[in-house]
């Protein structure tokens, strides 16, 4: 009888579950297997009711799959089977992570690793089920007491030069997600081969140990520490030297309005305005407290724009804001809007927020050390599909702009290869509302990012600018970048493959060579490592067959990226237009940018051909 249960235990060890008949050998065994591994009764229960249900769709989801563990860690959905995130795959994958650490670390046992987590509902639970199996081998942890924004894990595994770190997260993914992150010594996210090591190594060990499931060593064990305060007091002591005007700040005449998105970041963003001198912020009071269930979002992702912060821009007018700061559940991320004089407001995008971080970086060092101080060791990043801006800056003002694959794992380890090389790396971004000021923290930090924002405002506010005007400066002086980016949702990874594919032969058997109008005249393929503009046809940045992406370099000046998600069911495409400072009709350059994206998502993704949900609104 297909999906029959004929026998059912409650126990822990598998037995009585032998009679479990789904019309499949091979996913009876995965029931079995499952009962045998999971001692979470809820999870337990969930597979116990779906065999009794029948149904048969739903198991072979839940346990024909594992999660694949990435250079991002795990995101995915919580609930039971190995395709979710649970007791059972937290285990495996902290199981796996240690043997790949012991493997490559052989003083781990005096280095240890620093584990934190968010707010989420059982983040908690899973950094200690991460801890205790860490604790039963020897290791030192470094586990918060309390939740905590991403950046103070990156931040702790420098401060006590640990082996590696764990952060609980899944960032702004929807409620009913959760995630874990995975940072190597050097305090930056892991890349390739560490990726593929430590997946060699979960998928080798898979069957929880004894011990695994054994928390009350956190709260027992000589080897678990809470680093919350010595990393609070660090973190704010090191993000201060960003401070530049703080007897402007004491004095600020702009009034902020924050929100934490219902997550981790209001504790934490007003400690950083005290040590700035600022005044405190208008909370966003319907979403200051951490709440799993982000009641007043769909979306809990600051990125969205106007539609994530309705509720800020409604607490802005009420209290006379003129600046809105957002920062996303886990508080690495930080959105940024300004009030337009008819009383609009204006939501700054990754780019433009990355360019006017870009701009202050270069004037406050200059600031500190003199106008004339050479810049030939200087260097900002930003990722392939980020804006051009900062290189556009970097050739006028003399210093190095690199370039990196998409992600701060590349941008923080791009950091980690220039300071051996004795270089000063001032400023790092991507589009996606992520920043990296200075390098006290080597990824994205929502928290310093804000701070600095808001003493960037209130200077620019002493000289009766606005950041909107601050901007138009910018590109006046470097020339207007027109950027276009979005995404749709695609949840069927075989037409994802064949979208790609089709774009690579769609011209006698190549890639295209002029999308409507537009001529091609650089095609790089970092799927396939080909890239027309290199010597041989080969790419330089990083290539992985694992993921699609192609960008189309066009002879009217725009660069578009379309790749996937490494993270959700997305194809992104990023697209802009680098006019010379000699072109001023920005509404023109704007206009041309939108015709080309419109042809390249009608010819090269055909959302009714392939069936793609368009961006919500």
């Amino acid at each position: 009888m297909n999906g029959e249960e004929r026998t059912q235990t409650d126990g822990k060890t598998g037995e009585g579950v032998t009679e479990i008949d789904t019309g499949c050998l091979n996913l009876d065994k995965k029931v079995r297997q499952w009962l045998k591994w999971d001692q979470n009764e809820t999870t337990r229960q969930e597979i116990h009711t779906l065999v009794q249900q029948k149904d048969v769709e739903e198991l072979r989801k839940r346990l024909e799959n594992r999660l694949t563990f990435g250079t991002a860690g795990l995101r995915a959905p919580m609930g039971a089977g190995y395709s979710r995130m649970n007791d059972l795959t937290i285990i495996q994958s902290t199981q796996g992570f240690l043997r790949y650490l012991e493997s490559c670390f052989d003083t781990l046992k005096e280095k240890g690793v620093v584990i934190g987590y968010d707010h989420r509902i059982n983040s908690k639970r899973f950094a200690h089920l991460a801890a205790c199996i860490c604790l039963h081998a020897g290791v030192p942890v470094y586990l918060f007491s309390q939740i905590v924004p991403t950046p103070f894990v990156a931040f702790g595994v420098l401060k006590y030069k640990c082996a590696g770190g764990i952060m609980i997260t899944p960032s702004h993914n929807p409620r009913g997600d959760n995630g874990y992150k995975v940072y190597w010594d050097n305090g930056s996210q892991i890349i390739p081969p560490h990726d593929t090591g430590i997946a060699s190594c979960i998928d080798a060990n898979l069957e929880p140990w004894t011990t695994s499931w054994d928390t009350s060593i956190v709260t027992t064990s000589p080897l678990c520490q809470d680093p919350f305060n010595a990393v609070h007091t660090d973190y704010y002591q090191a993000i201060q030297k960003h401070c530049r005007h703080r007897s402007l700040n004491e004095n600020s005449a702009v009034t902020f309005t924050y929100t934490a998105m219902h997550g981790v970041g209001t504790q934490f963003a007003e400690e950083a305005f005290r040590v700035f001198g600022l005044k405190p912020f208008v909370p966003v009071k319907e979403q200051v407290e951490p709440d799993p269930y982000f009641p007043t979002v769909k979306f809990p992702n600051p990125e969205e724009g106007k539609s994530a912060l309705n509720l800020s821009i409604e607490t802005a007018n009420r209290h006379g804001s003129s600046v809105i700061l957002a920062n996303d559940p886990d508080a690495d991320r930080c959105a940024v809007a300004e009030k337009q004089p008819d009383g609009q407001w204006k939501v700054f995008t990754g780019n433009e927020t990355g360019a006017l971080f870009g701009w202050w970086a270069l004037h406050t060092y200059r600031e500190q050390f003199g106008q004339d101080i050479d810049l030939s060791d200087v260097y900002m990043i930003a990722s392939t599909v980020s804006s051009k801006i900062l290189h556009s800056i970097a050739k006028m003002e003399g210093f190095k702009f690199e370039e990196t694959l998409t992600g701060f794992k590349w941008m923080g380890n791009k950091t980690v290869s220039l300071h051996k090389d004795s270089k000063k790396v001032l400023f790092a971004f991507e589009e996606a509302i992520g920043f990296m000021y200075g390098t006290q923290v080597l990824d994205k930090d929502g928290i310093s990012a804000a701070v600095v924002m808001a003493e960037m405002a209130t200077y620019l506010a002493t000289i009766n600018r606005t950041l909107t005007q601050q901007l138009n400066q910018i590109y006046q002086t470097y020339g207007y970048h027109c950027s276009e980016n979005s995404y749709y949702l695609c949840y069927q990874p075989d037409t994802i493959t064949a979208m790609f594919d089709r774009m690579r032969r769609m011209e006698n058997g190549s890639y295209p060579s002029q999308i409507g109008p537009y001529k091609i005249i650089g095609i790089r393929d970092l799927t396939t490592g080909y890239d027309n503009t290199q010597p041989q046809n080969k790419a330089i940045l990083p290539c992985s067959a694992s993921s699609q992406m192609i960008t189309f370099t066009f002879d009217n000046g725009c660069v578009a990226t379309l790749r996937t998600s490494g993270t959700e069911p997305k194809i992104k495409y990023y697209t802009e237009i680098c006019a010379s400072p000699s072109k001023t009709d920005y509404e023109a350059i704007c206009r041309e940018l939108h015709d080309v994206v419109d042809k390249i998502v009608q010819e090269l993704l055909q959302p009714t051909v392939n069936n793609l949900v368009a961006r919500p609104n």
